[in-house]
């Protein structure tokens, strides 16, 4: 473990973890998946090249890695209603966790290539080019979406500038 190679990976960590924690809402089902994405980039660590991004190869892998687990879950039985869920919750207990169950409730509701896009470069620090390797798509393609994504945010939290609506004038009946 004193190869720089690793150091550099264990130095990623924080920053992959914040990314799977806004992946998968949870932070104990982020540090599964961190792990699990760091076991993979170990169990293959001969596919990555020297020199090469070794931040948007790792990023690469733990999306991979949520992508295949979102896939096997979906042969599972959901808590469709919400019911389970509701039992495990309790009340905001401060305003920015409100404004934070709101983002994340928001982002549920943007399309995916755009959730992904907006927590690569906005939330994960990635830069456009960083994101678009790690998505497999051009910089221009990365760069729309994140645009739309802050977009499709604004709109979904109310916070996109509202134009006041102009009075309109009405002219007085002619006298006769």
């Amino acid at each position: 473990m004193s190869d720089p190679y690793w150091m550099s990976v264990t130095a990623l960590i924080p920053q992959l973890r914040g990314y799977a924690i806004a992946l998968t809402r949870s932070s104990s089902e982020a540090d599964d998946l961190v792990q699990e994405a760091l076991t993979r980039a170990w169990r293959f660590r001969s596919g990555y090249t020297p020199g090469t991004n070794l931040k948007a190869w790792l990023y690469k892998i733990l999306r991979n890695c949520f992508h295949t687990e979102t896939a096997s879950r979906r042969a599972t039985v959901q808590d469709v209603d919400g019911r389970l869920a509701a039992q495990l919750t309790c009340g905001p207990e401060q305003d920015w966790f409100m404004q934070y169950r709101d983002l994340l409730s928001a982002m549920t509701h943007m399309t995916p290539p755009c959730r992904e896009a907006l927590l690569l470069v906005v939330a994960s620090g990635l830069s456009y080019e960083e994101a678009a390797t790690v998505s497999g798509c051009a910089v221009g393609t990365m760069k729309s979406r994140v645009n739309r994504a802050r977009s499709q945010l604004s709109k979904l939290l109310g916070s996109e500038p509202k134009v006041a609506p102009q009075p309109r004038h009405i002219a007085p009946p002619p006298h006769r």
